[in-house]
């Protein structure tokens, strides 16, 4: 067969008779210490063409895309990389004895006579794979946002008759969303009777020039005791489908054989994981354990070195077994800052081994805002991808850290700008859901479509 499967997680296995490639296989274990597994199981076949493919690509670092433990049994082969500023991943890699290969940005790169492969990175520290498959189209956007390149893929789908779209769609759950208030009210933990995501991802697939839709990369459940609640923010399989809109792209169901010569399309029906509730200590986390005096240095200069934070918060606070660790930033901001309650050892892990976000993202941690809205954009992105894996602390370092991704592609950086800023606009003042709102949301939309 020449054509892909989809499976797993965010994996994508691309045959040309025989499988050559498959993306950020995450096949077995756990990601974000512990907190996350795997909501379905990987049938033996998909399993057997994931070990026999010849190259691996990795989107980014996020373990539930890049997960050692899956690729260490996966060490013979090559891995595949976007060219990122930093190069954190492939130096790590390489470290550890991978062989590992830095694609060059937005050119075609072949890996057998029927599929090629385009690469494009962004900011984020995220990157995109565009797979030709026998003269089809596969947008591989996983876990990544529009950062200027969304123009380019389009362009790119243009020239298809046949283009899939799979992306990273979900009611949010796969971000921080454990938030308290400063009296200890649970914030984040609410859950509201969710729409179909049938419309959102149609009209993504419309955006993107593609002619139909697969839900990817979101396929995940919560199984730590402080982090399963989780669960119920968890985008259910049925809800990607639900709801969709005539005359637009189809969605498709999320795991499929495609073969891209004959067009016949077959869905992949794996078998649940069973829920399974692990207590945090299996991962070296026991809630009662302090930081020594060690640790609470290398935690203050893990922050201190990130000079933006300075211009935007007062103080970063840590609860660990019960005592309270600050790091001051700015004595004018004293009253502005955030307090994080977390375990020592995955707290302990995260900043050494530079991987915060996987604190975030594994919703144990609880969050307290403290005069600011959110974690974004002046937290997370700042410490965990620009910093953590970009390299880019000093404000200096961050100017030539924009620099190097805006100067990719000037205009479409300009363009997405423009769009989000004028967007934030209108929102501000048309309110959500009133008449003029929804009459311009159509209007938009009819416009992307034509």
């Amino acid at each position: 067969m020449v054509g892909f499967e989809t499976i797993g997680n965010a994996t994508i296995i691309a045959y040309d008779d025989v499988p050559i490639l498959a993306t950020d296989p995450w096949i077995n274990g756990e990601a974000y210490f512990g907190s996350w597994g795997l909501s379905y199981q990987i049938p033996s076949e998909q399993m057997a063409a994931i070990r026999a493919c010849k190259f691996y690509w990795m989107s980014h670092g996020h373990p539930d895309h890049l997960n050692l433990g899956s690729l260490a049994e996966l060490s013979q082969k090559e891995v595949l990389l976007a060219e990122h500023r930093g190069n954190r991943i492939r130096n790590d890699l390489s470290a550890m004895g991978f062989r590992v290969r830095v694609l060059p940005e937005r050119t075609w790169v072949p890996l057998s006579p029927n599929i090629k492969v385009l690469t494009v990175s962004d900011q984020n520290q995220d990157s995109i794979l565009l797979l030709d498959i026998g003269g089809t189209l596969v947008i591989n956007l996983n876990d990544a946002s529009d950062c200027g390149w969304g123009r380019f893929v389009k362009s790119v789908a243009k020239g298809y008759r046949e283009s899939y779209l799979l992306r990273l769609w979900s009611y949010g759950d796969g971000d921080m969303k454990n938030f308290f208030t400063e009296t200890g009210e649970c914030l984040g933990r609410q859950v509201h009777r969710q729409p179909g995501l049938g419309p959102e991802i149609q009209h993504d697939a419309v955006r993107f020039g593609a002619r139909y839709a697969i839900p990817f990369s979101s396929f995940h459940r919560y199984q730590r005791e402080d982090s399963i609640w989780a669960n119920e923010r968890v985008t259910p399989k049925e809800k990607y489908t639900a709801a969709q809109l005539p005359d637009l792209p189809p969605v498709l169901p999320a795991f499929l054989r495609i073969n891209t010569r004959s067009g016949e399309i077959a869905e992949i029906v794996p078998p649940a994981n069973d829920q399974v509730v692990r207590k945090p200590e299996e991962f070296g986390d026991n809630w009662s354990d302090r930081l020594d005096a060690s640790e609470k240095n290398e935690l203050r200069a893990y922050f201190q070195s990130k000079e933006h934070l300075r211009d935007t918060l007062g103080f970063i606070t840590f609860r660990v077994g019960g005592e309270s660790t600050t790091i001051d930033l700015n004595k004018a901001s004293r009253n502005i800052g955030i307090t994080f309650e977390v375990p020592r050892q995955s707290l302990v892990t995260a900043v050494h081994y530079r991987v915060f976000d996987d604190l975030l993202i594994g919703n144990f941690m609880k969050t307290t805002l403290h005069g600011v809205q959110g974690l974004y954009p002046d937290f997370s992105p700042y410490v965990a991808k620009y910093a953590d894996n970009g390299g880019a602390e000093t404000k200096e370092e961050l100017r030539e850290y924009f620099h190097h991704y805006r100067s990719r592609d000037p205009i479409g950086y300009l363009f997405r700008k423009l769009e989000q800023e004028s967007e934030a606009i209108f929102r501000k003042f048309v309110p959500h859901n009133s008449l003029v709102h929804r009459s311009a949301k159509k209007l938009y939309w009819k416009l992307r479509v034509e």
